[in-house]
């Protein structure tokens, strides 16, 4: 029988313990500082910040997109969604175990399935798509999510929304419209089976923004609900892949393609900060205006393909893009003009409540 721990024994483990919890504090601090000061930044400069990394990584994101598909030769398109889903359950388990520290789930598993198959339709019908219609005609269908995403936004948390932001959603898939309208006449390269899944995507992705914000007002973190997510739709895009056969051959391309890999390793990684900043928009500033954001970037993405992979001009390009970036322009300005009002209106009541408090003291 051993026997009991001595107290100096006892002494020298606390006195570890307490170091390793000071170490810890220490190597979280910086992340912190930088956190604690985002906070309290102005509510507009945190929505430019976001605005700007959105633009950035699916900017990228985006570029590699076509770049992989026009090596695969418009094959394995469901491979782009699997590999974003890899990357996004890697770095988010990194990041809330480590990082964070965060344990468990604050929302009930009940939830997710709703929000894996959104997921689902969204990432996957989208990419398979592409092995059927070309970039463009994908990015332009997928834009056209706004207004749907604004309708279950009504009807699911009951929003009111102005005429101005129906008016700037109207401009901005018009503009998308006639920006890829050119591209239609002058390389139409439609297949049946291809609009109707990614239109089906375009329902899917109508819901999904809506149906994050729901579980974030549960109080799940992003990282919960990103985790969680990415971690079902995984294990059922792990199982169709290998039954189709996309996963075996494309892991054949990319075993004989040094570059192939190459973009795919970046493309994991960018995927998961791009989709990372796109979830804190949905939480800080809800669905419709995170639709709104990555409706305007679409816009820069359809610029940069053009630029990229040079296509015949048309004049519905440059009409297309200011109708895309005037609508963005006015529905952000609209949208920060409204938080300064109803930052004023707080402190306007905080003011009211103390200087009531006040005068019942006296």
């Amino acid at each position: 029988m051993s026997s009991p721990p001595s107290s100096a024994q006892k002494q020298e483990d606390d006195q570890e313990e307490m170091t390793a919890l000071i170490k810890n504090q220490q190597n979280q601090q910086p992340l912190n500082n930088y956190m604690e000061f985002f906070e309290h930044l102005h509510t507009s400069v945190q929505f430019a910040i976001l605005v700007f990394g959105v633009f950035v990584f699916f900017g990228i994101h985006n570029f590699l997109q076509e770049a992989i598909m026009q090596i695969q030769e418009k094959k394995f398109g469901v491979m782009l969604g699997y590999t974003e889903v890899l990357g996004v359950v890697i770095f988010s388990y990194l990041e809330r175990t480590y990082i964070v520290r965060e344990r468990g789930a604050v929302a009930p598993m009940s939830y997710y399935p709703l929000l894996t198959g959104c997921l689902l339709g969204s990432s996957a019908l989208s990419n398979m798509a592409l092995n059927y219609i070309n970039f463009p005609t994908k990015v332009v269908f997928r834009s056209s999510k706004l207004i749907p995403t604004m309708m279950i936004a009504s009807i699911m948390h009951r929003k009111i929304f102005s005429s101005v932001e129906y008016t700037c959603a109207v401009g901005i898939c018009t503009g998308l419209i006639l920006f890829a309208a050119a591209d239609w006449e002058l390389a139409p390269t439609f297949h049946p089976v291809g609009l109707i899944l990614v239109t089906l995507s375009v329902f899917s992705d109508a819901v999904l923004p809506n149906a994050q914000e729901r579980l974030f007002g549960m109080g799940a973190s992003r990282l919960e609900v990103t985790l969680f997510t990415n971690v079902f739709a995984l294990i059922f895009y792990t199982a169709s892949t290998l039954i189709s056969g996309d996963l075996t051959g494309a892991l054949g391309l990319i075993m004989q393609n040094r570059q192939l890999a190459v973009y795919y390793m970046v493309y994991i990684t960018v995927a998961y900060f791009a989709i990372s900043v796109h979830m804190n928009v949905v939480k800080r500033f809800g669905g419709v205006a995170a639709v709104l954001v990555a409706t305007g970037r679409k816009g820069m993405t359809l610029i940069l393909s053009f630029l990229l992979f040079p296509k015949a001009f048309s004049w519905y390009y440059p009409i297309g893009a200011m109708l895309v970036l005037g609508g963005l322009l006015v529905a952000s300005l609209y949208k920060i003009r409204n938080a300064r009002k109803h930052d004023s209106r707080l402190k306007q009541h905080v003011s009211d409540v103390e200087n009531g408090g006040n005068k019942s003291e006296n």
